[in-house]
């Protein structure tokens, strides 16, 4: 696969991540590197995100969630990189 090759990144990310605005801050990014997916938050406090793009502005991507926020506390995200499905029109914040 090349840095221009189109992938999908399956995330889910740890610690203190919900109430602290971190899914408007994983939508604003995602828009901003054109990634199509969704993110949204988990049953026991941590949040889920899919995004399918360029390898190379996932792996940008990928930094931002290990980043998170103000107020986030980011302790791990694991992560797993697939074949792109195409099934995603825009990035979505679902519920």
């Amino acid at each position: 696969m090349t840095e221009q090759s189109v992938v999908s990144l399956r995330a889910v990310v740890h610690g203190r991540v919900q109430g602290v605005n971190f899914r408007n801050f994983v939508y604003t990014r995602a828009s901003f590197l054109r990634l199509t997916g969704y993110v949204r938050n988990l049953p026991g406090g941590s949040v889920e995100v899919a995004a399918e793009g360029k390898r190379a502005e996932l792996e940008q991507f990928l930094g931002y969630l290990h980043d998170g926020p103000r107020g986030a506390r980011v302790q791990r995200v694991d992560t797993e990189w697939r074949d792109a499905t195409g099934l995603y029109r825009a990035f979505d914040v679902t519920v």
